[in-house]
């Protein structure tokens, strides 16, 4: 596999979740390609289907939940037909995800120490002590002091921090090609986000992974993506390179998004934020239409029925909306109008 060869591929992947209300479309038909060392940000509002479409990718999804794509491959491994043992074989050991909460995520029956070391030995053949000195130096790396002795320790003597860094260390045991990152920063103070972050991005390019990050924070995308995928309401509506999507941001969520955001040295400090009028619509039953039309200030009638295609409007960049001129540098002051 070379570097400009896509080590992951997804496309027309939907998932439908069966309520008693009828089958919620939470993700539909969304695709991306992600190349080894590059990093790719889904962003979107709480709800949008960010998270389940990492645990689609990883195999986490219940039963009952319906899982359809055209492709959905990794390194030349159809993970549509992947059987679970072929996914646990890949899980931990060549895909790995930091969750969104690290106190739940962690054993609190078990140390530290038991967790880092079980996540290797289930995937590599080799001495326990090796396993041990390997957590210990990958707790070193992501910065913890006094590795050796954090070991012996449970989850509830930990920071929220601390767990954090723990939670990257277990991902990184087995030398992913792949880690997924679910909101890693959710719930730690700003300083604590940052150092996150840096140590994502220090530890990517040394070990040459591959990451997908989600995120609701466009500042956070600014930092670290060479990607960015846009996600509402279970679509991607725009995708592109980092710095097109900040230059040229043509889908009106997009905007919406980044009007919310305060620039330094441009935001004037007793100006409003921006503000995303509504709320993400019901995904229940038939969906039609743009279903962003109900929260944009530019709908028009047509965005009741009409389907939005992808609209290319430069190197890997493309939006959806029934506006195939898109809207940069359009004034977006007026309110949603149906």
């Amino acid at each position: 596999m070379t570097q400009d060869t896509a080590i992951l591929t997804a496309e027309n992947l939907s998932i439908d979740i069966p309520t008693e209300t009828g089958t919620l479309h939470a993700v539909r038909g969304i695709g991306f390609d992600l190349k080894p060392g590059e990093t790719l940000c889904i962003v979107g509002e709480s709800g949008s289907g960010k998270s389940l479409t990492s645990l689609a990718l990883m195999g986490l999804l219940g039963g009952s939940i319906k899982t359809t794509a055209d492709k959905m491959e990794f390194d030349g491994i159809d993970l549509t037909r992947a059987g679970k043992r072929q996914m646990r074989s890949l899980r931990g050991a060549r895909m790995s995800m930091i969750f969104q909460e690290p106190m739940t995520s962690l054993n609190p029956a078990f140390t530290i120490g038991d967790q880092l070391i079980e996540a290797m030995t289930l995937h590599v053949n080799g001495p326990k002590a090796e396993a041990r000195n390997r957590a210990i130096d990958l707790l070193q790396k992501v910065g913890i002091t006094s590795a050796e002795s954090r070991m012996s320790q449970y989850p509830h003597q930990l920071s929220g921090g601390l767990r954090q860094r723990v939670m990257i260390a277990m991902a990184l045991m087995c030398g992913p090609d792949l880690i997924i990152a679910d909101e890693p920063t959710t719930a730690l103070d700003v300083t604590i986000q940052a150092q996150i972050l840096r140590l994502l991005k220090d530890l990517q390019k040394e070990f040459g992974m591959a990451m997908i990050l989600i995120t609701h924070d466009l500042g956070v995308v600014a930092r670290v993506a060479d990607q960015v995928a846009v996600m509402y309401a279970g679509e991607l509506v725009e995708t592109g390179p980092t710095s097109e999507i900040f230059a040229v941001p043509s889908h009106p969520y997009t905007r919406g998004l980044l009007r919310c955001i305060p620039l330094p040295g441009k935001s004037d400090r007793d100006a409003r934020l921006g503000t995303i009028p509504g709320i993400v619509p019901s995904l229940v039953g038939e969906v039609s239409g743009c279903a962003f039309r109900t929260r944009c200030p530019h709908a028009r009638d047509t965005c009741r029925s009409d389907i939005p295609e992808q609209t290319a409007t430069g190197h890997n960049h493309s939006f959806r909306c029934i506006d195939a001129n898109g809207f940069a540098g359009v004034d977006e002051t007026e309110g949603a109008n149906t």
